[in-house]
């Protein structure tokens, strides 16, 4: 089947948050969620080494928008659901449908973090992919350095593969990293 006939959820709601398909317009507000976590993401995200402006996160924005209408990459921006305050970005990013499996990967804005909403929205999503989309594996890849975002897997339950040595190099372009792998799959 081609992937674009696949139907797949634009919005997902957990106890505390709405999980929504990107639109034009919400530049803006990932933008500044961006600005207010410079320093935490910095070290991880390639796509803030040079802060972008609201225009650029707009066009991103458009592109992931038509990327999710395609079935190529499913992000979602992650609201608070009550007062309706984005927290952060997560979603799948090289699927493979024919397997099929996806890859997770989150941001979360630093004003929230440490409040459970990222492990919440994964989670969400695990259950999307493995239990709805017929997922047979949801993988989620991060720097071995990154102890906040491997937090994340370890306490949802997701095995831990293994760590890649000398698999890529860091977003400043210094020096090698080391990527774990975490999985879960369907039984």
């Amino acid at each position: 089947m081609d992937p674009i006939m696949r139907k797949v959820k634009t919005a997902i709601e957990t106890d505390r948050l709405l999980l929504k398909m990107p639109e034009p317009g919400d530049g803006a507000v990932i933008n500044a969620s961006i600005q207010r976590s410079l320093n935490e993401l910095k070290p991880w995200l390639g796509f803030v080494q040079k802060p972008p402006t609201v225009e650029e996160t707009e066009i991103n924005a458009r592109h992931v928008h038509t990327k999710f209408l395609l079935r190529e990459n499913l992000r979602y921006l992650v609201f608070l659901k009550e007062e309706k305050i984005f927290v952060g970005s997560t979603g799948f990013h090289r699927i493979n449908w024919e397997v099929p499996k996806f890859e997770l990967g989150y941001w979360m804005d630093t004003t929230h973090s440490g409040k459970g909403y990222m492990k919440e929205a994964v989670n969400a999503l695990t259950d999307y992919a493995l239990q709805e989309l017929g997922g047979a594996r949801v993988e989620i890849r991060c720097d071995s350095e990154n102890t906040r975002s491997r937090a994340i897997p370890e306490a949802l339950g997701f095995d831990f593969e293994g760590t890649l040595r000398n698999e890529d190099v860091s977003v400043d372009g210094k020096r090698l990293t080391d990527t774990c792998i975490y999985a879960k799959i369907r039984t």
